[in-house]
């Protein structure tokens, strides 16, 4: 039995280089898969999968292209749970809020407020409240209003330095952050105060946490798991006691569980944890890795092996990796080079 990343087609449009994409969560009725992917030519496109009937024709198209409302490079998109919105991150210091009216995409509002380049955006689980941060190093949050008005709920000041990503837990109102600074900040408002924001744990070189940028990280699906990518080559494992949280026995700390190293020689830039329990990880050597946990004994606590590398995957540095909603193991990835490709995880037996 042997796995097989196989290439099923490679998008092309952006005319600059694609800093990431996003896989539109699956809803409950069934509708074509679609993808959204941002760039440094200024401009968010739509992607949609049409299943064909011939196996030499390309299934997937552009189905529309946002342009005439980011000034600069787009860095980061975010769909919300729901499906029916897009937001995106731009390098012009502003979030858009996009919403999906049968097909046509609108531009619903436009979040200001961060000082420079907004470097990433995030909804929660419920769709309630939207996360950003900046190379200004705050991460800000944001309520969702009726009648597309966000609010600025909390500014959180913690960081040293450019802040590169937020993510929300998959589960829990619990928003981590990672940045330049070498570090990964969880945030919590105790007592479900939506306006009482405060840094509840700071990961970082001194508790087994990364010594160098950390850019990016991603949640298991169960949530009781986290992985994060560095700049210092290595992939981090961590774990935290999800049903005490779950529970309201207060905040359970992330503690690290396992180091991925010697795999990477370039920046890792990107991460994405499956709902199979594959990790992808795009770097600057232009390969894709998969990575999974051993199952085979646990002496010192949960050890993970390379599933497969792909060497040159991409021309140049791979960005982004995400894998699809699904179940249908298909992995998007977003390069310099820019196009995006769509991969497929298959065994051969």
């Amino acid at each position: 039995m042997e796995d097989e990343l196989k290439e099923i087609e490679t998008l092309q449009g952006h005319t600059d280089k694609v800093w990431s994409v996003a896989w539109k969560p699956l809803a409950a009725t069934t509708h074509p898969l679609v993808l959204a992917s941002c760039s440094g030519d200024k401009t968010v496109r739509i992607w949609e999968h049409t299943p064909s009937s011939s196996p030499s024709s390309l299934s997937w198209h552009c189905k529309a292209v946002l342009d005439e409302t980011h000034t600069r490079t787009v860095r980061s998109c975010a769909w919300s749970p729901s499906g029916k919105m897009l937001a995106t991150a731009s390098f012009d210091a502003t979030t858009a809020i996009w919403e999906d009216v049968g097909g046509d995409f609108e531009c619903v509002s436009t979040l200001e407020g961060h000082e420079n380049e907004v470097k990433s955006v995030s909804w929660n689980a419920s769709g309630s409240l939207l996360a950003t941060c900046s190379r200004d190093k705050t991460v800000w949050i944001w309520e969702v209003m009726p009648g597309n008005e966000f609010e600025c709920v909390s500014v959180l000041q913690g960081h040293s330095q450019d802040v590169k990503m937020v993510k929300w837990h998959p589960t829990l109102d619990v928003l981590f952050s990672c940045s330049y600074d070498n570090t990964v900040k969880v945030w919590w408002a105790e007592d479900g105060d939506p306006d009482d924001w405060h840094c509840v744990q700071t990961i970082g070189e001194s508790n087994n946490g990364h010594s160098s940028t950390v850019w990016a990280l991603s949640f298991n699906a169960k949530g009781d798991k986290m992985v994060t990518c560095s700049d210092d080559l290595t992939l981090k494992i961590w774990e935290s006691d999800i049903e005490m949280m779950e529970s309201g026995n207060g905040y359970a700390p992330w503690t690290h569980v396992s180091t991925l190293s010697g795999y990477h020689d370039r920046t890792i830039f990107s991460v994405h944890w499956s709902r199979d329990d594959i990790i992808a990880s795009a770097a600057a050597d232009d390969a894709i890795r998969l990575f999974v946990e051993n199952k085979d004994g646990k002496i010192d606590g949960p050890s993970y092996n390379i599933l497969l590398k792909k060497d040159k995957a991409h021309d140049v540095d791979v960005n982004s990796v995400q894998w699809s909603p699904g179940d249908n193991r298909l992995l998007a990835s977003a390069s310099d080079d820019g196009t995006i490709k769509i991969w497929e995880l298959t065994t051969l037996t």
